[in-house]
């Protein structure tokens, strides 16, 4: 590889930095090559991309960036990058559920809003159920109350009516 070519991969995982809102460090180690093609596939598929580079060219790629510091010791050995471009929880889940199915696939490390993640904390995350599961979990919760309040509302109207037919079945006897 040469000099210029080593550039371009510096930039354009400095792109992938830049416009993730996640990125993970997975260790690939003794993985096949259709292994790394299914993975790339089910990445893709869930908003995700995977890229693979010396760590060398990781090391400089990441001098921008405000923890790099934090992250420049995990590169090392047979590393790829992960890039969750919208749904980090989603790429996440395929990197575990990847990782359950093929032991070779190990997640070393996450960053996620320039924090760092372990590798515990992104099993946390890909456990997590979906957005629109949490959304449809979030209004449940908000709309709880008022329900409920209805509830009592029309049970308070139902004793009314309830009370008046009484009373009419008396003034009727």
């Amino acid at each position: 590889m040469n000099r210029q070519e080593k550039e371009n991969v510096i930039k354009g995982l400095q792109e992938s930095f830049a416009n993730s809102q996640a990125s993970f460090v997975i260790g690939y180690q003794g993985m096949t090559v259709q292994q790394m093609q299914t993975l790339r596939r089910q990445l893709r598929d869930s908003g995700g991309k995977m890229q693979v580079a010396k760590a060398r060219l990781m090391k400089r790629a990441v001098e921008g960036l405000e923890d790099a510091e934090e992250i420049r010791p995990f590169f090392k050995d047979q590393i790829a990058l992960v890039f969750a471009e919208q749904e980090a929880p989603t790429v996440a889940k395929v990197l575990h559920n990847f990782s359950k199915d093929n032991e070779a696939l190990k997640v070393v490390v996450g960053r996620m809003d320039s924090q760092l993640l372990d590798a515990q904390t992104v099993t946390r995350i890909a456990l997590l159920p979906s957005r629109e599961v949490l959304l449809g979990q979030v209004c449940g919760t908000l709309n709880a109350p008022i329900q409920g309040l209805a509830s009592v509302l029309n049970t308070l109207v139902l004793k009314l009516l309830w009370t008046l037919k009484e009373v009419e079945k008396k003034k009727n006897s």
